[in-house]
């Protein structure tokens, strides 16, 4: 909810010689961020940094609730059966849901299209001429689009426009559409953000 910030190659490495040198554990929540949200299987894959744990969830379950955690081997010795439970974990149904939606998204040709197509979402941001924009940020298809006012009329003029948008944060939009968007899809929220923008700034 911070607003779309994306860690720094730079910052990953240096809070994993951190962990190394006080015996801590590196911790990552790739329960949005993860599954090819951002153009990688894992969004810290660009750092080359491996965590001692990684929390999946959401995109995981494709719609249905899962929960899971990645685990190094050194991790994983110290865990034993019923050293801990949870709700959603574990069922063969869900599991077996799980295995087949991972199994597609881990495609290279399916991470490639979140890629490109995230890419393409960023420049025609990026190409809206309005005075309300401050910076667009993000990668694949996780952006935030910072904003001078508030977000919360544009969100609500979005819906009344067929636009399903969400906040990060007071005055960033989150823009998280599905992995199978298409360019044209693209095309379409553009032009009907730019129009709410144009209304928006002319009358606030």
């Amino acid at each position: 909810e911070g607003g779309i910030n994306p860690a720094t190659d730079e910052f990953l490495q240096a809070l994993r010689r951190f962990c190394n040198e006080r015996g801590a554990l590196l911790i990552f929540d790739e329960v949005q961020a993860g599954m090819g949200r951002t153009g990688t299987l894992w969004s810290s894959e660009p750092s080359g940094v491996t965590p001692d744990v990684q929390v999946l969830a959401k995109a995981l379950g494709g719609g249905m609730p899962i929960g899971a955690i990645l685990t190094t081997n050194t991790v994983a010795d110290h865990i034993h059966p019923g050293d801990h439970g949870t709700t959603y974990a574990g069922g063969p149904f869900i599991t077996g849901v799980a295995h087949y939606v991972f199994e597609r998204i881990s495609q290279p040709e399916f991470i490639a299209h979140v890629r490109e197509v995230g890419d393409y979402l960023q420049e025609r941001l990026q190409e809206i001429n309005s005075p309300l924009i401050k910076e667009v940020r993000g990668r694949g298809l996780m952006i935030g689009m910072e904003l001078t006012v508030e977000v919360a009329p544009i969100i609500e003029a979005g819906y009344q426009h067929g636009l399903l948008m969400v906040n990060a944060g007071p005055n960033v939009i989150r823009f998280l559409p599905p992995l199978i968007a298409e360019k044209q899809d693209v095309d379409v929220m553009i032009e009907r953000l730019t129009d709410i923008l144009a209304t928006t700034g002319a009358t606030g």
